[in-house]
């Protein structure tokens, strides 16, 4: 098998430092080179000219000026792409670090330093206009307010300052306790307030008239504020992070305090676990590092959901402002494992999670996108210091199987969060850490495996051990694939090891990872197994071919892999990646070579998004167009092959007349003008125009010869062709290429009625005869020895020839039926066998 990555058309060579954006144009700056996005996917431009790293970008009109760490400030011309003006500014003096046109103030920009000054430049001319002393304080960000020539100012040290640039006088100010200020805001709907925001991810509020603190949201961002911007003339706050979400709040509420209305966010931490959720492999549900559980949909965005981070307490956490309850104190640390079921998640929880460090599971309802209520903990006898590992749900979605530290395994109903067991002496199942737990697809079977490299089989009502496996060495992790009852173990020697859960037997071992083995899955169908190293490889296994048949590097080791439900896409996750990628499933698109890859076999490195420009378009090698499988025209003597033309080709010669009667038109046809002159056409059934060529201009009789009047067509020439030499495929394909009413023509026209003779219709017979021994083309014979038989029965039973050939030819149609039938009686009862067997 072979995959593709599923991204963006274009991506820039660096980390993305800062972005700007005007009426046509959006504009990215990634190190030192600044790019030009036109519709946010083709780059028109790039602007080329900073020694240093870009940090900040302002669209002014038909120009574009840009900062970089070095102190050059470049004015672009952004239909050319070439310099306008260049300035530089010493650091250690004035180092700018914040930029902004003031309104109706035409080709001026405000710089601010992070020494507290600032500047007023004209760029048109190149000259300093005027210099403002500042606060003792570096600026942070400047914003213009709703009224002209005032301007905030948010300093390091937490200070905002509300100046008047043209008399150079201070407003007023105020002071927030949070650190520096990362984001400045102005309300345009009415209430004079401007929103300041905070490194800790908090947003104050201050009015303007009253020159107080209006109110304050705390952790709008679980990380600090990185802009804010009110939606103009409507009370929308937009505000995004570092914490990866993008926000917009809405003023509603009373006090002038505002709630969420909507969102889009993803990890602001790497995910660490990845599944498919749901049967259509829309969802992929995802656990990162920063202890959040989110649902990330591969249709659209919008389709997006968080589920939240767990939380020791709900009702807790829901009042710990009132009760002076640190943000993070009654968090619960990042998910590590977790398994997910839809038979009852309508009902009650369907996912069950394990978290670092933690003795307790958690449950979370998807529907409702939360935490769920219960928290599965083993009896109070068992030993304090262990933790939860692993979890699965059974088949029909009513208990919950998780695994811990201290070697045990226990058994709870997700509807009533009670404990209904554990397995083992002792309640210990093995005598180390629980690597992986795993359920049959009826309930009948628990498989357990842990550190004390032991597989164990156990009675899932009973609790009982049925049986036992050594293995060579401890499994890391585990996977069953319920269907086809093969379970998948990674072993911590870098191997794997497929068991069959029926015969309790090793079938399949596979080596040639070169480091842990981080996670793997199974396709649908269960034919492959996909497995993720730290080595940075993705390796496909075919199951029953027991061989590697597709291994490819990327440039970060995958921590988890998922297959899609529907064997579409192959989703991972990387190691310090906040996305996803999807990978596209090539075998679905077209054909796909699936040869054993050699021993010695190197993968090619694929690129991620991001990692470099895709500006040329993937090329097929050689090696895979030998790679591509070519199917036979016929498979064997005995079986036949269907056309690939459409049905309405041959399924409809027997209705040509009824469907000709309803389309008949209503009015009859209006005569065209008569020509003024005429063309010689070529005799036929379809009119063409005959050119002479200039020798034959001047030599050309007037007196037609008996020989050009006749009306044989191409079909006919070529069928009394292939009578001599045996041949009919000339013919047949003569007549594939035409429609029904086309082919209604031609075979009336093989009688001696239509300009043919009694050869013609023998020779048809014989190409009926041709195609029904090969195989080929089964359903074309039908069809069209059907409609000649409609069209010229009378005519050849006076023909003693003719009789001849359908009888033999009536032979082999019953030969070939009798055939058909016996392979389909026989595949019949095998499928009544294997369902009856299945009940």
């Amino acid at each position: 098998m072979s995959y593709c990555v599923c991204s963006p058309g274009n991506s820039l060579p660096d980390d993305i430092t800062c972005v700007a954006a005007d009426r046509m144009l959006s504009f990215a700056a990634a190190g030192k080179v600044v790019s030009a996005f036109a519709r946010n996917k083709e780059v028109v431009m790039r602007f080329e000219g900073h020694k240093q790293e870009v940090r900040l970008l302002l669209p002014l009109g038909d120009h574009l000026i840009s900062v970089d760490s070095g102190g050059d400030f470049i004015v672009w011309d952004v239909q050319s792409g070439d310099e306008y003006l260049r300035l530089h500014f010493n650091p250690g003096t004035f180092d700018v670090s914040a930029m902004m046109h003031p309104s109706t103030y035409m080709n001026k920009v405000l710089l601010g330093s992070s020494q507290g000054a600032l500047q007023l430049w004209n760029i048109k001319t190149s000259k300093l206009l005027y210099t403002f002393s500042g606060w003792s304080a570096g600026v942070t960000v400047l914003q213009q307010s709703p009224a002209v020539d005032v301007v905030g100012i948010g300093t390091a040290t937490g200070r905002i300052i509300i100046h008047n640039i043209r008399l150079d006088e201070t407003l007023m100010s105020f002071t927030q306790d949070w650190g520096p200020i990362t984001a400045l805001a102005f309300r345009t709907d009415g209430p004079p307030v401007v929103a300041s925001g905070s490194p800790q991810g908090h947003i104050a509020f201050w009015d303007l008239e009253k020159r107080q603190l209006l109110t304050q949201q705390r952790n709008m961002h679980h990380t600090a504020v990185a802009g804010a911007t009110f939606v103009n003339s409507e009370p929308l706050l937009i505000t995004n992070g570092a914490d990866n979400a993008i926000k917009v709040w809405i003023f509603d509420q009373e006090g002038g305090g505002a709630r969420l209305l909507r969102s889009r966010e993803g990890h602001s931490a790497p995910p660490t676990t990845i599944h498919h959720h749901g049967s259509d492999g829309k969802n992929i549900l995802s656990a990162g590092q920063d202890g959040t559980l989110q649902s990330f949909s591969t249709v659209h965005e919008r389709f997006n959901k968080s589920l939240g981070h767990g939380s020791v307490n709900k009702k807790a956490e829901k009042n710990r402002q009132k009760k002076g309850v640190a943000f993070n104190e009654l968090r619960l640390p990042a998910i590590t494992s977790f398994s997910s079921a839809l038979a009852r998640q309508s009902d009650w929880d369907g996912i069950v999670a394990c978290h670092r460090g933690c003795i307790a599971a958690t449950t979370w309802n998807y529907q409702r996108s939360t935490m769920g209520v219960y928290h599965l903990m083993p009896p109070a006898s068992a030993h304090k210091d262990t933790a939860a590992t692993t979890a699965t749900i059974t088949s029909c979605g009513n208990f919950a199987v998780i695994g811990s530290s201290c070697g045990r395994v226990d058994v709870y109903n997700l509807q009533s969060g009670l404990h209904r067991g554990c397995y083992g002496e002792e309640g210990k199942a093995h005598r180390g850490v629980v690597r992986g737990v795993a359920t049959d697809t009826l309930n009948q079977l628990t498989i357990t495996t842990g550190s004390d490299s032991l597989l164990k089989f156990w009675r899932f009502k009973t609790k009982k051990q049925e049986e036992e496996l050594k293995m060579n060495s401890t499994p890391a992790l585990m996977m069953l694939h319920r269907d086809s009852g093969m379970l998948a173990l990674a072993l911590d020697d870098f191997t794997l090891q497929v068991v069959d859960i029926e015969t309790r037997r090793v079938v399949r071992k596979f080596a040639g990872h070169h480091g842990s083995i981080n996670d793997m899955t199974f396709s649908p169908d269960g034919r492959w197994l996909v497995t993720g190293g730290m080595d940075c490889t993705v390796r496909t296994w075919d199951l029953p071919s027991g061989s590697l048949v597709d291994c490819f590097l990327v440039s970060m080791a995958p921590v988890s892999v998922s297959f899609s439900p529907t064997g579409d896409f192959l989703a991972t996750s990387h190691i310090d990646s906040l996305g996803i990628y999807l990978w596209t499933n090539k075998s679905l698109c077209g054909p796909v070579g699936l040869r054993p890859l050699p021993a010695d076999y190197q993968p090619e490195t694929e690129l991620l998004p991001g990692v470099v420009v895709d500006e040329v378009e993937e090329e097929v090698t050689d090696e895979e167009m030998q790679n591509e499988y070519k199917s036979c025209d016929q498979l064997g003597a005995e079986l036949v092959t269907l056309s690939q033309l459409p049905e309405s080709r041959w399924r409809s010669l027997l209705h040509l007349d009824e469907i000709k009667k309803k389309n008949k038109p209503i009015a009859p046809p209006v005569a065209p003008t008569a020509a003024p002159f005429f063309l010689p056409t070529v005799p036929g059934l379809t009119p063409r125009f005959s050119l002479p060529t200039e020798g034959e201009q001047e030599t050309q009789s007037k007196v037609l010869n008996w020989q050009s009047l006749s009306q044989r067509s191409e079909f006919a020439s070529a069928l009394e062709a292939a009578l001599e030499s045996g041949s009919y495929d000339r013919p047949l394909q003569l007549l594939k290429d035409c429609g029904p009413s086309a082919i209604s023509i031609e075979l009336s026209s093989l009688s001696s009625e239509g300009g043919g003779d009694n050869g013609l219709l023998v020779a048809f017979i014989h190409m009926i005869d041709s195609m029904l021994l090969s195989g080929r083309d089964f359903d074309l014979a039908h069809g069209y020895l059907a409609l000649f038989l409609k069209l010229h029965l009378r005519s050849l039973s006076d023909d003693t020839e003719a009789t001849a050939a359908l009888q033999r030819l009536s032979a082999r149609l019953e030969a070939s039926w009798a055939e058909l039938r016996a392979s389909f009686d026989q595949s019949l009862c095998l499928l009544s066998y294997a369902k009856s067997a299945l009940l």
